[in-house]
């Protein structure tokens, strides 16, 4: 792709955040939202292989449809109250309406269909705008309306998030599904505080989306699009691999790394409103997915191909690390010592 061209949609996908992060008026919100799909298209396609343009196609029909659902929302809202204001959202059906939206942007379950096939169509560092940073407006907006959303239906579509997340990423063998279904799941915990302590929701984002980019440019550094071809990377970069194992069970949120830290905090305010059983569920939910965080990490550091393996050997590459995956990489297991500094801050 022109670079040229690619800096026009990185800028645009900026100026699509900052607009829908920074309005008070939905039609403001829609408008970040439009500009942000518009710009991550040609991003999703660039490579012109048949399934990264059906993937494109699949995420254009998709985020379409749930912008239009969000016009329609905030048009029900202002019908009923005279109120554009996001943080006026208080006719029931627009809430519904509105959760329903966002809901199918993020890719919460029971909307969640599209989002791993997009994934899996798109380069790895499309793959990893499409987890982190598209995923920021509409946090916001759930952010902003917090108040006015049903806690039952926010609460339901997150058990069912963190639980097919896990289960439907047991059996994948390709690492960008993989982070897919973590995705989902993590989306899971970030939705089922939002209503009760919406600051842990964005904290909880800002620390997922630090420890998946960190994953992301690892698997990006060795060119590992799947299982397989993890296994045979402990040759070229077997200190970054190793460092792959505490980064991977820093995302499924083992102590005493950064991953923990929102888990236990969520946990802690979830048994704190009297929702013992939901936290006890959400905790043991995530045990599925840290059954495959576990396989990930042992293909790509405990176990050595067997001798009749069909990939071909790398040599071993003496060119450094990028400075900025060291410095993720080591955020995303060491930050849980000041937690309470970060808390404070958040």
């Amino acid at each position: 792709m022109n670079p040229q061209a690619k800096l026009i949609f990185i800028i645009s996908l900026l100026l699509g955040t900052t607009i829908t992060i920074s309005s008070n008026h939905w039609v403001m919100a829609w408008t970040g939202l439009e500009i942000n799909t518009l710009a991550i298209l040609p991003l999703i396609s660039k490579s012109h292989h048949p399934r990264a343009v059906e993937a494109a196609t699949k995420y254009f029909l998709v985020q379409a449809t749930a912008s239009t659902l969000v016009l329609f929302a905030s048009m029900t809202n202002a019908w009923s109250t005279g109120q554009w204001d996001i943080t006026q959202l208080t006719h029931p059906v627009s809430c519904t309406i509105l959760t329903s939206a966002l809901a199918i942007k993020l890719g919460l379950v029971p909307f969640h269909f599209w989002f791993p096939e997009v994934l899996q169509g798109s380069p790895l560092t499309t793959g990893l705008l499409l987890s982190t940073a598209m995923k920021l407006p509409p946090i916001a907006l759930l952010f902003m309306t917090s108040p006015s959303l049903n806690p039952t239906l926010l609460t339901t579509m997150a058990i069912l998030s963190a639980a097919l997340g896990g289960w439907m990423g047991l059996n994948q063998t390709q690492t960008r599904k993989i982070l897919a279904f973590s995705s989902i799941s993590h989306l899971g915990w970030m939705t089922i505080i939002l209503t009760y302590d919406p600051k842990l929701t964005l904290l909880n984002f800002y620390l997922y989306a630090l420890i998946t980019t960190a994953v992301f440019l690892t698997l990006n550094t060795i060119k590992a699009l799947n299982l397989p071809t993890v296994m045979t990377m402990w040759t070229k970069t077997p200190s970054l691999n190793a460092m792959l194992l505490l980064t991977l069970l820093s995302l499924a949120g083992l102590p005493p790394l950064t991953g923990f830290l929102p888990k236990w905090l969520i946990l802690q305010e979830l048994t704190k409103q009297d929702m013992a059983p939901t936290a006890t569920m959400m905790a043991l939910l995530s045990l599925l997915s840290l059954f495959f965080y576990l396989r990930l990490a042992y293909c790509a550091t405990i176990t050595l191909p067997p001798h009749t393996t069909n990939h071909m050997k790398l040599w071993h590459t003496n060119k450094p690390v990028n400075a900025s995956v060291a410095i993720l990489v080591t955020t995303s297991t060491m930050l849980l010592p000041i937690s309470p500094m970060i808390h404070t801050i958040v």
